[in-house]
């Protein structure tokens, strides 16, 4: 059987945690972490996040690290490095109790590599995004109609940007990596560069 290893009920202070492959991690519920180092190398159906709160952390994906649903966790302060793919961070409205409890602020994912991932009911001001070859939609549901009217190169705009304007409820902001997206969107970088520049609310 696989092993449970569980982080609760507790407070850990600069410390350096490594979940490595295999184990199932369970962060919470009621876990503060503050001041620490997570490397993450189990894959991200191992990591589950129940409740907590992560304060001035460094969170580092040692591989590309997919569908972690932060939601639960309060996020203060952290520093993203590696690559994630389809996270979402901050709390949500629209799901179970359990997933409104978080929040992200204050943390930076400029050294990072962020692919399809979404951010939830917070204020980008305080977000350190990564810049090209990522790029950001801000405020995609505000910009929805605005956006399907651009003219996108490739499959972009019926898959790409579609899924962007049909995010859910309380999405402030989704982040995707320009080569990944132009591989399999049948583009090239430049194309979809050329694109973004005259779309509205981008950042990259």
């Amino acid at each position: 059987m696989t092993p449970n290893i569980h982080y609760e009920k507790r407070e850990i202070v600069g410390e350096r945690l490594e979940l490595k492959k295999g184990p199932i991690y369970w962060l919470g519920p009621d876990l503060t972490l503050r001041d620490s180092t997570v490397i993450v190398s189990a894959a991200g159906r191992s990591l589950v996040p129940m409740s907590g709160q992560f304060i001035n952390c460094s969170i580092q994906a040692k591989g590309e690290l997919k569908t972690v649903r932060w939601a639960p966790i309060s996020l203060k302060g952290c520093r993203f490095t590696g690559r994630f793919t389809g996270n979402d961070f901050g709390f949500r409205e629209d799901l179970d109790e359990r997933r409104a409890l978080g929040g992200i602020e204050g943390c930076d994912f400029s050294e990072a590599r962020l692919n399809g991932c979404r951010f939830f009911n917070c204020d980008m001001n305080t977000i350190g995004l990564p810049r090209w070859p990522c790029f950001t939609f801000l405020d995609p549901l505000g910009h929805a109609a605005e956006l399907r009217q651009h003219a996108w190169p490739g499959l972009v705009g019926r898959a790409t940007v579609e899924a962007v304007c049909e995010s859910p409820v309380g999405t402030v902001a989704v982040t995707w990596h320009a080569p990944t997206v132009a591989e399999k969107m049948d583009t090239t970088v430049e194309e979809l560069r050329a694109a973004l520049e005259r779309a509205p609310g981008i950042f990259m």
